[in-house]
């Protein structure tokens, strides 16, 4: 009967470590941190931050700057190290080869998630992947650059053509008005080589839409297959910003992220 009463006691503590080890778990999620791509701002993630907030996850929409990829991962990678525990870093577009460069070496970084995005190797550029497959008309869509006084040359889409280019899926009165905020990227940063890709150590995860019309769907399905996603999604009918026009999707693979082991 003591046995039994000891071995009783011992089962109580062992049930007891583990309810408290699941609520710790529960009530320490991962941190969020996604960054835009570009002609886009942190606003675009406004619909997923609304569900993972919801869901409990602490989330950060981090402000790329859209200058280059080595010193906009920077930014990003020093954000990333001010964060105490793991952190899911989550990239849109443009944002794709800057969470590769920002998460290179940093240990919190548990799970990267690819949002229409590019994850290029070692000395590739966006603009390189693109053109190893058709489908993509961003180019016709571009305005004439604005010079800059480095030598620079900032792109943005003729606001006319962004809605179809861009968000061919988002309420035309909504994608006007991103057309009117886009922000430019730099000429110089999507013609950028990647140096170290995060994504060859760090386990990722994937979705675009098969509208796609900035990269061209067979290219997120290279890249994502060459990074051996733990997951591809693909939202039929959804154009480049998958993650306005279906937040519920992009917020449930980014939640897969979050509670994988």
């Amino acid at each position: 009967m003591k046995k039994t009463l000891e071995l009783l006691k011992i089962l109580v503590m062992v049930a007891a470590i583990y309810a408290s080890a699941s609520a710790w778990a529960d009530t320490n999620k991962p941190t969020v941190v996604m960054v835009h791509g570009a002609f886009a701002d942190s606003s675009s993630w406004n619909g997923v931050i609304r569900i993972l907030e919801k869901d409990g996850y602490t989330v950060i929409a981090a402000a790329n700057p859209l200058r280059s990829v080595k010193s906009d991962a920077q930014s990003v990678s020093d954000l990333v190290s001010s964060i105490k525990g793991p952190v899911v870093l989550v990239g849109h577009s443009y944002g794709g080869p800057v969470i590769s460069e920002a998460a290179y070496g940093q240990a919190n970084v548990k799970a990267l998630v690819y949002v229409s995005a590019f994850a290029p190797d070692a000395g590739e550029s966006a603009v390189a992947l693109t053109g190893k497959f058709p489908g993509a008309t961003l180019g016709p869509a571009l305005a004439t650059p604005v010079e800059l006084e480095n030598g620079g040359r900032d792109l943005y889409i003729q606001q006319d053509k962004f809605p179809a280019q861009f968000a061919a899926d988002v309420p035309l009165a909504e994608a006007r008005l991103m057309a009117a905020t886009q922000r430019p990227v730099t000429e110089d940063a999507l013609n950028e080589a990647a140096t170290a890709p995060a994504w060859k150590d760090i386990p990722s995860w994937w979705i675009y839409g098969d509208k796609d019309l900035n990269i061209p769907p067979a290219a997120l399905r290279f890249m994502a297959d060459r990074a051996k996603a733990q997951q591809t999604v693909v939202v039929k009918g959804a154009s480049h910003v998958v993650m306005i026009s279906n937040p519920g999707a992009v917020a449930k693979i980014i939640q897969a992220a979050a509670t994988s082991r």
